[in-house]
């Protein structure tokens, strides 16, 4: 059985479909405060078998302790913070309570239990404002907001428990930008209040649930001033960390690799694709540049390639597609 920390947000469900497509059982734990319970049942139509699911905090240590001792967990894969770069520079200490807190906790559990397989969701905001694209594995890192700090802080605290322990299976996953949604339309990026990520607000622009895109910043050093980044479909995102959980397995050890595309897209260029898998309009209206922000990051991923025979086969129209498909169903499905 695998445990899916947030596994009814929206990378962690489409982990979640993913995982049961490859045969495995899966444990949710999620606390729903970005995320939704109806999430549990559009799994359960997708794969056939209802996942188990445990409304909780893994900050909870009586929780996770008994989880342990209820469950045959093998693995986990830690999706379980919060990721908005904005919302960080607001509120530090709610994410490094809740990122880092929340993963020495959920570490403290597994070592109880002598569960030590762990696929954690890193992002490439540790490179912080990169020297030069695109970015390999092996470049500095650094933060520019607390959201990538505390992504950083938890990098280091995994490096230095494999030091120590070397029997644990680590993989620390660097995500570009997850996009997209489960091709059936039946799960997706519903995120509560105010989307903070771009493709979302795009999306509830094109139905007119928002009345324009504010683009944050058109004064960047890339080709139309607007920021470029590495959009990655999140289901060749999902099938990354399946790629990963495959090699632990076999090979063990401390895994860092990027998962991303190797292309990066401006702000403008994605409200164009969007414009043309929608054929709604998304108005938009240039607004100043957001604390730690930086202006353009796109991922190196060679190694990804070489040590997990992954690479991501999604492209940028499916992306969109994929998107405006759930946007439309999401109303049908309750989400």
């Amino acid at each position: 059985m695998i445990l899916v920390t947030g596994g009814a947000g929206y990378i962690g469900s489409h982990a979640c479909a993913a995982l049961a497509s490859a045969g495995h059982e899966i444990l949710i734990v999620d606390n729903l405060s970005n995320s939704r319970r109806s999430v549990i049942d559009e799994l359960a139509v997708l794969s056939g078998v209802r996942p188990l699911f445990v409304e909780g905090d893994i900050r909870d240590s009586s929780l996770m302790n008994n989880l342990f001792r209820k469950y045959t967990v093998k693995a986990v894969f830690h999706f379980a913070g919060l990721k908005a770069v904005g919302e960080s520079v607001q509120k530090p200490l709610e994410y490094y309570d809740n990122n880092i807190r929340g993963t020495l906790d959920l570490l403290d559990a597994m070592r109880r239990a002598s569960v030590k397989t762990l696929i954690f969701s890193s992002s490439a905001t540790v490179y912080g404002d990169p020297e030069r694209v695109p970015i390999p594995e092996s470049a500095p890192r650094s933060a520019t907001n607390p959201y990538g700090r505390s992504k950083l802080v938890i990098e280091d605290i995994l490096a230095d428990l494999y030091g120590a322990e070397d029997d644990w299976r680590i993989a620390r996953l660097r995500y570009f930008n997850p996009v997209g949604a489960h091709p059936s339309g039946r799960i997706g990026e519903a995120p509560q209040g105010i989307p903070n990520n771009l493709m979302p607000f795009i999306a509830q622009v094109a139905t007119g649930q928002r009345e324009f895109l504010n683009v944050y910043g058109n004064d960047y050093p890339t080709p139309d001033g607007t920021g470029v980044r590495d959009y990655i479909h999140v289901m060749d995102l999902v099938e990354g960390h399946v790629a990963a959980l495959e090699y632990l397995r076999n090979a063990g050890g401390l895994l860092t690799v990027n998962l991303g595309t190797g292309q990066g897209y401006s702000v403008l260029e994605m409200i164009k694709a969007f414009e043309q898998a929608s054929g709604r309009s998304v108005p938009y209206r240039i607004a100043a540049r957001r604390p730690g922000d930086i202006a353009q990051c796109w991922a190196d991923s060679s190694l990804a390639r070489e040590l997990l025979d992954w690479k991501a086969t999604r492209k940028l129209a499916e992306m969109c597609t994929d998107t405006w498909r759930w946007q439309k169903s999401a109303a049908m499905f309750n989400q």
